[in-house]
């Protein structure tokens, strides 16, 4: 989808090319002096990514698209970011316990269902010692299924990252109607 959108970035229904208003209120709730490692996982055009660094994280961030990962690099010629292009189920073991701080919107919903567990658990296995995961993710009761991507994640589907050693500091639910819900909170290692 990103090589069809060619330069018309507004094509991609996922790109608001801004950070995330949610991750930002949360950023600006911590206060200031943000520091240590950071890791954006599906960083599409690297919004969130570059709020990070601006905010004075050591940036990493990836996405399977090797298109994604261009064109970000040309949004943002000057970026201190370090823009990797990887999957989430195979990531670098360099990264595993690397990262004070991952922010993760909405990838696992997009994985297939059979790949969320694996991919929870990668996603888990790049936090630090002491680190943060910042999760934002659209839930759904577990007797739910969609058509089509993305498809929203069950509170089962969520406890991988809790096997993995990551507790909820918090959590909070907004319903969006009778099956569907917003789920984000901070997990810490």
């Amino acid at each position: 989808m990103y090589a069809a959108a060619g330069s018309d970035l507004g094509a991609l229904p996922w790109a608001s090319l801004k950070p995330f208003p949610l991750l930002v209120e949360w950023l600006d709730g911590q206060g200031a002096g943000a520091s240590g490692a950071a890791l954006v996982v599906g960083s599409g055009l690297g919004d969130d990514a570059e709020e990070l660094a601006r905010r004075g994280f050591a940036v990493t961030a990836f996405d399977l698209s090797p298109t994604a990962i261009e064109r970000t690099r040309e949004r943002f010629p000057e970026s201190t970011v370090d823009y990797r292009v990887a999957t989430l189920l195979d990531l670098p073991t360099y990264w595993n316990g690397r990262f004070d701080l991952v922010v993760e919107i909405r990838t696992l919903q997009s994985l297939p269902v059979g790949d969320r567990a694996a991919g929870a658990a990668a996603i888990a296995g790049t936090v630090a010692p002491g680190g943060l995961l910042w999760l934002f993710a659209l839930g759904r009761d577990a007797h739910q299924q969609g058509e089509t991507r993305p498809w929203p994640v069950t509170h089962e589907e969520l406890t991988v990252l809790e096997a993995a050693g990551l507790k909820w500091e918090t959590r909070r639910e907004d319903l969006l109607d009778a099956d569907l819900y917003d789920v984000r909170g901070t997990l810490r290692r």
